[in-house]
């Protein structure tokens, strides 16, 4: 198997507006990883939406940094927290969430949402919401 992937690939670029807050949603539906117990393929799509700061992903990295997990053997609330976190790591948003969306398993659908914010103040109201427990709107 592959190395584990790692906040290498993603490459960002200056944010030309980062004094303004403005959200942008990237979608990979054709995501796949491993499932480590059974080594069967996984599918699903991750939605990766965020609030730049001073960097914006470049995407081409972003495809290559998620195509290492074609044969990653990583169940699915550890890749979408990892994601998360290399994403973190490279762009240093305001405020990110990654949404991951897999395909029924045994008749079974998952999705894993986790998000992070620079501070309680950079989280969108809706999410802020969310995490008081109150439902949002999407």
């Amino acid at each position: 198997m592959p190395e584990t992937p790692s906040t290498s690939p993603l490459e960002t670029f200056p944010n030309e507006y980062p004094e303004r807050d403005y959200s942008i949603q990237i979608t990979c539906p054709e995501f796949t990883s491993v499932c480590p117990k059974t080594g069967q393929p996984d599918f699903g799509s991750i939605t990766i939406v965020y609030t730049p700061d001073q960097a914006c992903v470049e995407l081409k990295s972003l495809k290559l940094y998620l195509q290492q997990f074609r044969n990653q053997g990583i169940f699915y609330e550890m890749v979408v927290n990892r994601i998360l976190d290399d994403f973190v790591a490279a762009c240093r948003p305001r405020w990110a969430e990654v949404i991951g969306e897999f395909t029924p398993r045994g008749g079974i659908s998952t999705t894993v949402e986790c998000d992070y914010a620079a501070t309680e103040a950079s989280r969108p109201m809706e999410h802020a919401e969310k995490k008081r427990g109150n439902k949002s709107r999407r």
